[in-house]
């Protein structure tokens, strides 16, 4: 056993590219405990240690403190080292790649409303698009996925939370630490899948003002089955809690639990509900819990999922409802999380951008700390006295202008060191591209390529190969919560029994996000232009072409209209060939003229000669030659 025993443990997981650092993975391969005091909470599961101590370090990394974290371990000389924001301008350039240059919530059919072939569906989608895109603006949707996307880059994960405001009267956004972020996924349970109770959780530290102790909140989102109705009460100590509304005793029969408004109890006791996006009653429930607990009170084996809920402290919402289990009268749990990768089969996290390329930054970090030294010398050069007449015990200090006096033999030395830090230099500018080959970020996406390198928009498209790919697989991820997203705006929506939403269908929807890589806008519009003028697309196509490359063409339907407009040509080829000066006005955009009544006809006036009388006898056949 004695030989054994000091064998290091090897944990390979969706975080062991942090195991190289001794800071973060000890013999047992568990996280600095000074370092990192948070994963290491008593209500923390020990299964999110290691992913909490990971965010932790990934925040050191874009912040510029790796220095100060690693200081726990190496001391104070550790603070010494230099870091320049390499790593934060990595996680800026990726997540303006990732989110592209604009991000528009789409109703597939929408943009066939309006013409003059349109139907119901297409009307119908155009009016969820526009209500979807309002909404987006009031609740400043942009700036809501780059927090989320920015945390997702970063640290590998992002939490969406939609509720419903009854005060505002609409679909709140909001976005979350994913070291907030607790799913409860059991052993049976496949990672990947959509969990069933999920919980945010953080501590509070000590108010001395208001004299409040250290705390911990937990918000619990719960899909269970559909229970009886609650109101507010109070248990026997007085707590508020939430507690079963009970009907009147009669002389028949006794009290008994009263299921909520539009409920439906079957015959074996089960409670269904129908809810206004389903065509088939449901048997689950989303229960919301807001509570606080005292750390002091968090004694024994307790973690996240299973704290003393007699010690618990519940909140109120803005109707005054304690949120004690509350029934949100919703079949879904209203959290997104968003992998920055595909996860691993079976596996729930994603995976930083950064974690592939930690190694090649410490590496730039001490570049950096050497070259800043070197500098130093380069500056202020070393100097060495020589002669007769130098005392060993004299201390020199050069300067400008400063004049030394030799005697016999004597003689300044001065050390170069600018060749070291020229190459030291040159070792840094290495490291960086390593760096970005690795990210697969090509220097034409950092900004730091020579543009006379790139003569034709082809020669672009291969140098950003490797970020195409990179950024392919980054949306593939959040492919499945951009879909998920605006389907829980409009659910939430009709639960809230917003007017405007009120008898509308839950129509697909999805974030589209925009280009993401420069574009030569004049191959495209030579491209464009020739195909056109080919017959070999239609101009719906053409101006779809152009606003993908970031023409400011808003809509592309009034484009068509306003090109068409001034079509004549096209106009007089489109009467010769109908004839009909309706459609020619139609195609132009205005009223056909009114055609004015044709005159009467007009017959000339007989003569004498031509006048017949109706009384004289008929001439024979034969004899009208000789007359």
């Amino acid at each position: 056993m004695g030989l054994f025993s000091g064998l290091k443990t090897v944990i390979i997981d969706r975080w062991s590219w942090l195991n190289y650092k001794p800071l973060y993975s000890d013999q047992l391969g568990m996280p600095n405990r000074r370092a990192f005091p948070e994963a290491h909470a008593t209500w923390v599961p020990a299964a999110d240690e290691r992913r909490l101590a990971a965010y932790k370090m990934l925040t050191g990394y874009d912040n510029n403190q790796v220095a100060e974290l690693t200081a726990f371990r190496d001391g104070d000389e550790a603070r010494e080292r230099r870091e320049f924001g390499d790593p934060s301008m990595f996680v800026d350039t990726i997540t303006s790649h990732v989110l592209g240059e604009e991000q528009t919530l789409t109703v597939p059919g929408a943009e066939n409303a309006g013409g003059d072939q349109t139907t119901p569906e297409a009307e119908l989608a155009e009016r969820v698009q526009t209500l979807l895109r309002e909404w987006a603006d009031e609740e400043l949707l942009a700036m809501r996925l780059l927090q989320t996307e920015r945390k997702a880059v970063s640290l590998g994960d992002g939490v969406y939370l939609l509720h419903w405001d009854a005060d505002k009267q609409r679909v709140r956004l909001k976005t979350y630490d994913p070291g907030f972020y607790f799913p409860v996924v059991g052993e049976d349970d496949d990672g990947s899948d959509f969990p069933d109770r999920i919980h945010l959780a953080w501590e509070l530290p000590e108010d001395k003002a208001r004299h409040l102790p250290a705390r911990l909140r937990r918000i619990t989102y719960h899909l269970d089955w559909i229970r009886p109705q609650t109101a507010n009460g109070v248990d026997r100590t007085g707590r508020p809690v939430r507690a079963t509304v009970m009907s009147e005793p009669t002389d028949e029969q006794a009290s008994q639990p009263v299921i909520g408004r539009g409920d439906v109890l079957d015959g074996q006791g089960a409670i269904s509900r129908l809810y206004p996006w389903s065509e088939q009653p449901s048997y689950k429930t989303v229960y919301l819990t807001d509570a606080t607990w005292e750390l002091g009170d968090l004694k024994g084996p307790v973690d996240i999922d299973n704290l003393p809920m007699d010690k618990a402290h519940f909140a109120t919402n803005g109707q005054g409802e304690l949120l004690d289990h509350l029934d949100m009268l919703i079949d879904f749990l209203p959290i997104i999380h968003v992998p920055n990768t595909v996860p691993e089969p079976g596996e729930h996290w994603g995976q930083s951008s950064l974690a592939k390329v930690l190694q090649v930054f410490d590496e730039l970090s001490g570049s950096d700390t050497d070259s800043s030294r070197a500098s130093a010398t380069t500056g202020s050069p070393i100097l060495a006295i020589a002669g007769k007449a130098v005392n060993a015990q004299t201390q020199y200090t050069a300067g400008p202008g400063m004049v030394f006096t030799l005697g016999e033999g004597g003689s300044i030395t001065s050390v170069e060191t600018s060749g070291n830090l020229a190459e030291l230099r040159n070792h840094v500018d290495t490291l960086k591209d390593r760096a970005a080959t690795t990210a697969r970020i090509p220097a034409v996406a950092l900004g730091t390529s020579d543009p006379s390198k790139f003569t034709s928009g082809y020669q672009l498209e291969l140098a950003l190969g490797p970020l195409d790919s990179l950024i392919s697989g980054m949306r593939l991820a959040r492919d499945h919560a951009d879909r998920l997203l605006p389907k829980f705006v409009q659910r939430l929506f009709q639960a809230g029994q917003h007017p405007d939403w009120v008898g509308l269908p839950v129509l697909p929807a999805k974030l589209m996000r925009g280009a993401y890589t420069p574009t030569d806008k004049a191959a495209v519009l030579e491209e464009v232009a020739t195909a056109r003028n080919a017959k070999l697309i239609s101009l719906e196509t053409a101006i779809r072409r152009l606003q993908d490359i970031g023409w400011p063409i808003d809509d592309a339907e009034d484009e068509i209209k306003r090109i068409d407009a001034r079509s004549f040509e096209d106009a007089r080829n489109l009467a010769d060939a109908l004839g009909n000066p309706d459609e020619v006005a139609s195609f132009l955009g205005r009223e056909a003229p009114d055609e004015p009544d044709p005159p009467a006809v007009v017959l000339p006036a007989a003569g004498p000669a031509a006048a017949i009388d109706d009384t004289s006898e008929p001439v024979p056949e034969g004899s009208r030659g000789n007359a």
